[in-house]
C-alpha cells in the first residue's frame, strides 16, 4: 500500500483502510493494490478526510478481491483524498438551479435547561412529533424557548417515545460509560455471517463492469443505504429503489439516485408486496435502512427474505447498534453525532460555546462505502463457497472509528474548493436540470466507475428488473 498527502501522521490512514477492510473479512493481501494521493484536509478537530479516503478505498479493494478471484489478476486500486473528501459532501453541482435546503427549519441544536440537544425534524411526522411534545408554534423561536424549559434526556424520550428524532449530546467519555455506548462498543463494525445453503450460481463478474448482470434491490433512504447503492449501480449493477408513494427527499435524491431505476409500491397493499417478494426472489443483493423490526411486521424479517432468496446477499443498516436497548431507534448521522460525543468534542477542541458538527455527513457516508464493501464481499463468498451471506453495519459504530487530531489545527492544508474544472467529470441531465458531476475519487485498473443513468426523479420507473 502507497500513498503521498500533507498530513502529520502518514500511518493513520492505511491504518483505517486495515481496520475497515479486516471487518468485512477480506483477504489482507488486496491491501497491496490501494494507493493513495491528493492533498487537502475537510476542517475538522477529527481526522474526516481520512475516514472519507479510507471508506472508499474499502469499497474498491473489495471490487479488486473479485476480480482477483474470478480472473487471478489483483487489479491497481487508486483513491484521490480531495475528490473523497469532495464526494462525501456532495458530487453534484447544479448548472442553473439550486438544491433544496438540506435542512428543515426547526431542525437544529437546541439549549434545553441543563445541555445540549439536537432536534431532527426534515420528515413531517418527525416534526409533528416534536412540536406536539413541546407543545409550541412551529417556529424556531418558539422551539427554542420550549426546550429551554426541559431536561435533555428527559425531552429526548419523550420525542422519541412519540414517534420523533433527538439526541442529548454527550462527551466521547460520557457516551462510553452509556449503556448503549457500551453495547455499542461491544459489537464489531459490521457482522457477517453466512447463513444460506450452498446453491449454485453462474454469474461472474466482467473485468470492465464488474457488477453487470448483478439485480441490486434498494430499499433504503437517507444517506447511508443511498450511498452504497450509488457506487453498486456504478460498477455496472442493475439497481432498483423502492420507495412508497408520496415520499421525497428532495435535498439529497438528486445527489443518490445516479445510475438507478427508482419505482414505487405501497407495501401496505397486498398485490404491491408481491411484487416485493417477487423482486426479492430474482435479487442477487438487498440493501435496506428499514428499521429492524418495520420489515418483520411485513412478514419479511431476515429469515423470511433467506427462504424467498436462499443465494441473497442481505445488508442491512441500523442507526444505534444491533443490541441494547435503542436498537429500533430512530436515528441519522447528525444525531449520531450528538449522542457519541463528536459533536462535544468538536466545540470544546474548536473552543466553540455550542455544538461543532463534522463538515460532512461523514458517519453517513462511511458506512454506506462499508455497506457496499460488504455486499461486493458478500458476491465473493458466493463465488467460492456458492452461499449468500448477510451484513449488519450501524451508524454508531462507524462513528468508533472516527478520530481526533493529533496534530494542531493551524497545520491543516485546508480543502480548496474554488476551482473544481479539473475534478469535473461531465454535466449530467438530471430531472432537476443539468449539473456537473465530478469525477469520482476511486480508480480501478480497466474498470472505472461509470453510471448508466442521470439522476432522475423518485418513482419513474417500473417495479420490475431489466432483461438480462
Amino acid at each position: 500500500m502507497s500513498w503521498r498527502a500533507a498530513t502529520a501522521d502518514e500511518d493513520h490512514l492505511p491504518t483505517l483502510l486495515a481496520t475497515f477492510w479486516k471487518a468485512g473479512g477480506g483477504n489482507p493481501r488486496c491491501l497491496d493494490a490501494v494507493s493513495f494521493a491528493g492533498v487537502g484536509e475537510l476542517v475538522s478537530a477529527f481526522r474526516v478526510t481520512d475516514m472519507a479516503a479510507a471508506a472508499i478505498a474499502a469499497a474498491g479493494t473489495a471490487v479488486a478481491e473479485l476480480l482477483l478471484t474470478s480472473s487471478g489478476r489483483l487489479p491497481s486500486i487508486h483513491l484521490d483524498r480531495r475528490l473523497a473528501s469532495l464526494w462525501f459532501g456532495t458530487s453534484l453541482r447544479p448548472q442553473g438551479w439550486k438544491l433544496p435546503p438540506q435542512w428543515d427549519r426547526l431542525a437544529g441544536n437546541y439549549r434545553s435547561r441543563d445541555r445540549w440537544i439536537r432536534l431532527h425534524t426534515n420528515a413531517p411526522h418527525h416534526r409533528h412529533a416534536a412540536l406536539a411534545v413541546l407543545g409550541c408554534a412551529g417556529d424556531a423561536h418558539a422551539v427554542a424557548q420550549a426546550v429551554s424549559r426541559w431536561d435533555a434526556v428527559a425531552l429526548e424520550t419523550a420525542v422519541v417515545e412519540r414517534g420523533g428524532c433527538a439526541a442529548t449530546m454527550y462527551s466521547q467519555q460520557e457516551w462510553a460509560a452509556h449503556l448503549q455506548g457500551r453495547s455499542v462498543a461491544a459489537e464489531p463494525l459490521l457482522h457477517v455471517d453466512t447463513p444460506g445453503d450452498v446453491i449454485e450460481k453462474a454469474w461472474q463478474p466482467s473485468n470492465d463492469r464488474p457488477l453487470r448482470g448483478i439485480r441490486v434491490l434498494d430499499m433504503t433512504r437517507i444517506l447511508a443505504g443511498p450511498i452504497a447503492t450509488r457506487f453498486l449501480a456504478g460498477l455496472g449493477a442493475d439497481v432498483l429503489r423502492i420507495d412508497p408513494y408520496g415520499w421525497d427527499e428532495p435535498g439529497s435524491v438528486p445527489e443518490v439516485v445516479l445510475g438507478k431505476r427508482c419505482a414505487r409500491l405501497n407495501l401496505k397493499e397486498r398485490a404491491d408486496l408481491d411484487a416485493l417478494k417477487r423482486l426479492l426472489r430474482q435479487a442477487d443483493i438487498v440493501v435496506h435502512g428499514y428499521r429492524p423490526d418495520a420489515l418483520a411486521r411485513l412478514g419479511l424479517d431476515s429469515a423470511q427474505r433467506r427462504h424467498l432468496n436462499p443465494a441473497l446477499i442481505d445488508v442491512s443498516l441500523d442507526a444505534y447498534g444491533w443490541t441494547g436497548a435503542w436498537r429500533c431507534r430512530r436515528g441519522f448521522d447528525s444525531l449520531i453525532q450528538m449522542s457519541t460525543g463528536i459533536a462535544e468534542a468538536g466545540m470544546r477542541v474548536m473552543g466553540r460555546d455550542a455544538p461543532v458538527s463534522l463538515p460532512v455527513q461523514a458517519i453517513d457516508h462511511a458506512t454506506g462505502y462499508l455497506m457496499a464493501m460488504a455486499a461486493i464481499r458478500g458476491l465473493t463468498t458466493r463465488l467460492e463457497r456458492g452461499v449468500g451471506t448477510k451484513a449488519r453495519a450501524s451508524l454508531a459504530r462507524t462513528a468508533s472509528a472516527l478520530t481526533l487530531r493529533a496534530e494542531p489545527m493551524s497545520d491543516l492544508v485546508a480543502l480548496a474548493e474554488e476551482d473544481l474544472n479539473d475534478c469535473a467529470e461531465q454535466v449530467e441531465q438530471t430531472s432537476w436540470g443539468p449539473a456537473v458531476r465530478l469525477r469520482s475519487p476511486l480508480l480501478i485498473d480497466d474498470a472505472p466507475l461509470a453510471w448508466a443513468y442521470p439522476a432522475r426523479e423518485l418513482g419513474t420507473c417500473e417495479p420490475q428488473w431489466e432483461r438480462r
